[in-house]
């Protein structure tokens, strides 16, 4: 497993930083701004690309350039909402995220306003939709970025310290311990299964406001002029 896994992880090193730190920026722009997170989800777009990372520096940039990636895809969502929302709600591929994740994300910030959109950023589909549904609400940008930028910074830091220090980790023991390939393995899925039992505990805590038409009071009493 140990050659395996060397090869990949050199593979991912090899690739230029400045080069893969601004795919990891570019993925996840289009990860939050035009639906693709629905098929390439971003987690695994940051754990990939933070297990080249090297030293502090590329992991300071990678964070910087996820976190940039994800507000301009969030934003670019949010214009899309604003401008276009029906329309691409009302779309072939609209109507394959289907009614009920629409109705969902709409009652949730309907009903949770600025909470929802820090919220949705750990849950999967919603944090998708969540941008778009700010464009076609009442919210103003400004109060949409003043929630998404301190969700997007906490999952950013999560996932690509978790790559680095999983690869790390197997750099380290690779040449002395014959199983270091499954300690890699075994700290990206305690993460990830500490990660799903999070989303799943918000998801759970959050059901009802998701499930119940709201009364525009989350919005209109903060953003209406």
């Amino acid at each position: 497993m140990n050659d395996g896994l060397t090869w990949i992880l050199e593979l991912v090193q090899n690739v230029d930083p400045v080069l893969r730190t601004l795919l990891a920026g570019i993925g996840m722009l289009l990860e939050t701004s035009i639906l693709v997170g629905l098929i390439v989800p971003g987690d695994t777009i940051v754990i990939v690309a933070s297990t080249g990372i090297a030293d502090w520096v590329q992991y300071v940039a990678l964070v910087v350039a996820v976190i940039a990636g994800s507000l301009a895809g969030e934003s670019i969502g949010f214009a899309l909402g604003r401008f276009f929302g029906p329309k691409i709600r009302g779309s072939r591929l609209g109507q394959r995220i289907g009614y009920e994740n629409w109705m969902r994300a709409e009652n949730y910030l309907d009903r949770r306003g600025g909470i929802a959109v820090f919220v949705s950023r750990f849950l999967p589909i919603l944090h998708s939709l969540i941008p778009l549904t700010v464009g076609m609400s009442t919210m103003r940008y400004r109060k949409f970025m003043a929630w998404t930028v301190p969700a997007c910074t906490v999952w950013a830091l999560g996932y690509a310290s978790v790559g680095w220090a999983a690869a790390g980790t197997y750099r380290e023991l690779s040449g002395r311990l014959h199983y270091a390939g499954y300690i890699f393995v075994g700290i990206i899925l305690v993460f990830l299964a500490v990660a799903f039992v999070i989303r799943r505990a918000l998801e759970l805590s959050q059901r009802r406001h998701m499930e119940l038409p709201g009364d525009g009071d989350a919005n209109t009493r903060e953003d209406l002029p």
